[in-house]
């Protein structure tokens, strides 16, 4: 099957994101399809998990992946229209019953959920989430500017005294500053700590060590590598995700990311199709249509929205052995 069909023979939330950002399909025909992740597919049996005092899994947050924020987070990687009947509501029983209490420091138990909590990581993504979905997060989007590390990105353990930042927190933040953006308009020191964080990135190639030009082959905290894609990555860095949010803010293509770029097209499978590389341990709240180690529609999605987006000769190739007679 040529590599769009099969992109396009899935789940609403992949069908309609295949439409507009790879096909260029008519801005009524995505719309139209992605006003279906609300009443099918996955998008409509993550809704369904939401208990009627606002959670997910019974917190704000958790370990497992299954908690309020991490339903929030997925639910805007699947495009659920924030204006749809459906995203209101559920965001409203958020924002009306939903605490921190229990799952937080405890000096955060009062917090209501868009306050946030006191973790850059954690912060950035309620706030990505909320931003997503129209809430004002500008309170906790301030506070995250004011944690802005002097290289230029974040770090959850700069309150026990580091000066360096992480990769991990540092993509959290990013993403939650262009959403915000997105959402509400360009705002000069949201714009100027975008380009500051875009910087860490780039200068370490989104993979390599500043100091040495070493590729970082693990992460300190969690182990993990950065040229294994997963999807969902939570709070996790890997190289994809890192130009998935370069194009996301409208970044220009930047030279600095051309290696980065080789490792995602030597991982294209013959098919044009590309694997999801692990799963992070934990409760996923709904199944996607990926297993580790398969072919994966989010995993391809999400490459060739990136190729398309630094070279448009490499998107090309990409899809040409898919299209190839025969």
């Amino acid at each position: 099957m040529d590599v769009l069909d099969w992109l396009l023979d899935s789940d609403p939330s992949i069908r309609w994101q295949v439409m507009r950002d790879l096909i260029d399909a008519p801005a009524a025909d995505v719309a139209a399809e992605r006003a279906r992740v609300a009443t099918e597919g996955a998008g409509a049996r993550l809704l369904a998990l939401q208990a009627p005092d606002g959670r997910w899994g019974g917190a704000a947050w958790n370990r497992g992946w299954d908690s309020t924020m991490h339903a929030l987070w997925l639910l805007r990687e699947l495009g659920l229209d924030p204006a749809s009947r459906e995203a209101r509501r559920a965001v409203a029983l958020v924002r009306q019953h939903v605490t921190w209490q229990g799952c937080g420091p405890p000096e955060c138990d009062g917090h209501r959920f868009f306050d946030g909590e006191v973790e850059p990581c954690i912060n950035g993504q309620v706030a990505a989430a909320g931003a997503c979905f129209g809430e004002d997060v500008g309170p906790l989007v301030n506070r995250l500017l004011g944690e802005q590390l002097p290289d230029g990105g974040w770090n959850c353990e700069a309150v026990n005294g580091s000066t360096r930042s992480s990769f991990n927190t540092t993509i959290c933040v990013l993403e939650a500053l262009a959403e915000h953006e997105r959402a509400f308009g360009r705002r000069a020191e949201v714009t100027d700590a975008q380009r500051r964080g875009q910087e860490y990135l780039l200068e370490r190639r989104l993979l390599r060590r500043r100091s040495t030009g070493e590729i970082i082959e693990r992460d300190r905290k969690g182990g993990a590598s950065w040229a294994r894609f997963a999807f969902p990555a939570w709070w996790h860095y890997d190289v994809l995700r890192g130009l998935e949010y370069l194009r996301r803010a409208g970044a220009p293509p930047d030279p600095r990311a051309a290696e980065a770029i080789d490792l995602v097209m030597s991982k294209r499978e013959a098919g044009g199709r590309w694997l999801l590389d692990t799963r992070y341990p934990g409760r996923m709240p709904v199944d996607l249509d990926d297993d580790e180690g398969r072919p994966s529609r989010w995993m391809t999605l999400r490459a060739l929205r990136v190729l398309r987006w630094f070279d448009a000769a490499a998107f090309a190739a990409a899809l040409a052995p898919s299209r190839a007679p025969g």
